[in-house]
């Protein structure tokens, strides 16, 4: 099955990269893509109960489905998770620059 979710707090490509880290450690799911300008993301999953599975583990990480509560806990969960999807991409590119 195919879904799209839209994402509150994702407003950076660190954001999207925790959220596709986290989200592809889940079994049953694949083909994980966001599109950050709308704040969505689609993703294959086996059954319903994988999907409920990636709401609450999104929510977890700051980043609730649309019409979930959106509280100040979560939105500081997300500027964390966005800083640090943003220093391990720092830290991935220069690697590569380097070698």
């Amino acid at each position: 099955m195919k879904t799209t979710l839209y994402i509150q707090n994702l407003k950076c490509r660190g954001g999207e990269a925790t959220i596709i880290h986290k989200i592809s450690a889940l079994q049953g799911i694949s083909n994980i893509s966001i599109k950050l300008q709308y704040g969505t993301m689609t993703l294959e999953h086996e059954t319903n109960e994988d999907i409920e599975e990636v709401k609450r583990l999104l929510s977890k990480i700051g980043y609730p489905p649309f019409g979930e509560k959106n509280d100040l806990g979560k939105k500081v969960k997300s500027y964390i998770s966005c800083t640090t999807g943003k220093i391990k991409k720092i830290e991935k590119d220069t690697i590569l620059n380097e070698v």
